[in-house]
């Protein structure tokens, strides 16, 4: 796969420079959760936010289309986690409507760059 295909660096990447954004506002939101949920669902959004920039930096620096594309797969599965996580959040009433809505929205158009990268590395079967 050239280099030049998907840019010099994972910091080319809009789809790594949104999931970085993401993780900020996680962390600012899970701030204020709980004490008691600081090994609980604290612990699990941040992990699964921190995931989704690592796999899409760490796909990019492997060689082959295939690794690439099994790390975006992986980044695309820890970001429907966060949103499962966000609306467990609400339900239990740690983040309001809105909070959740708006990192809802960012998780789904951060999605959808995920998928139009993924779909742009064509994996031979």
């Amino acid at each position: 796969m050239p280099r030049n295909l998907m840019g010099d660096s994972y910091k080319d990447l809009i789809a790594w420079r949104k999931a970085m954004d993401l993780v900020t506002e996680v962390y600012r939101a899970t701030g204020s959760f709980p004490r008691d949920e600081i090994y609980g669902l604290t612990n699990q959004l941040r992990r699964a936010a921190v995931s989704v920039p690592s796999n899409i930096a760490e796909g990019q620096a492997r060689f082959s289309r295939k690794e690439f594309h099994h790390f975006l797969s992986l980044a695309r599965g820890f970001l429907v986690e966060i949103e499962t996580q966000l609306m467990i959040a609400q339900n239990l009433e740690y983040l309001t409507p809105q909070r959740v809505g708006a990192l809802l929205d960012k998780a789904a158009e951060l999605g959808k760059v995920l998928n139009g990268l993924i779909a742009s590395i064509k994996v031979a079967a």
